[in-house]
């Protein structure tokens, strides 16, 4: 039996973006039409719906079909969340991890639902520091806790790759509300908690 994909892409999105592809291919003096581009159009086209497929989903609604009552203060940290995205400037990678943080103010989230919520606003076109804030603030909407901390490091091709070409470089975004703005004892446990290795 031959191998077959079940992804599904929008055909008239798709047809749009492998012209303009394959236009962009030979206006970079590529054979478009020789064996090893010839699907190219098509993959790119592919690839770039789902690397933006952020725009179709709703970070509110995913916090919300996770959300529980519970009587706790405490703080909740997810760190190392791994995060893909597109820069907007240059259309290049960025990549790296997110921690977060919330302190619950009688609800909870499921702690995958963290994670897929740095999945919609990092599947976009990005620039960091929005997307920093982009994760706050859907937290801070959907739960409304005490307390939000969003620290993201990332590394940044349009910097490594083009123009400076610092390999080494890491950018390091952060967003905070509530006790972890106004307290800066909480606030210094976070940082202190995600920097640890506890195990």
């Amino acid at each position: 039996m031959a191998y077959k994909k079940t992804e599904e892409y929008d055909e008239q999105v798709t047809e749009g973006l492998m012209k303009s592809y394959k236009d962009a291919l030979t206006l970079l003096g590529e054979d478009a039409e020789r064996e090893g581009l010839l699907k190219t159009p098509e993959r790119m086209a592919k690839a770039m719906q789902y690397l933006t497929q952020g725009y179709d989903l709703n970070a509110i609604d995913i916090l919300n079909s996770a959300k529980f009552k519970e009587e706790v203060s405490e703080m909740v940290i997810v760190k190392d969340i791994e995060l893909y995205s597109m820069c907007e400037h240059h259309m290049l990678p960025f990549f790296g991890k997110a921690h977060i943080a919330y302190i619950p103010n009688g609800y909870i989230t499921g702690l995958s639902k963290l994670g897929r919520v740095v999945d919609v606003y990092a599947r976009r076109l990005q620039v960091q520091e929005r997307l920093t804030t982009q994760i706050l603030e859907a937290i801070k909407e959907a739960l409304n806790p005490l307390g939000v901390a969003v620290v993201i490091e990332a590394k940044h091709l349009c910097m490594m790759m083009r123009g400076v070409q610092k390999q080494n470089s890491v950018t390091t975004t952060s967003a905070f509300d509530g006790e972890f703005l106004h307290n800066h004892i909480t606030r210094n446990e976070f940082l202190k908690l995600i920097s640890s290795d506890l195990s």
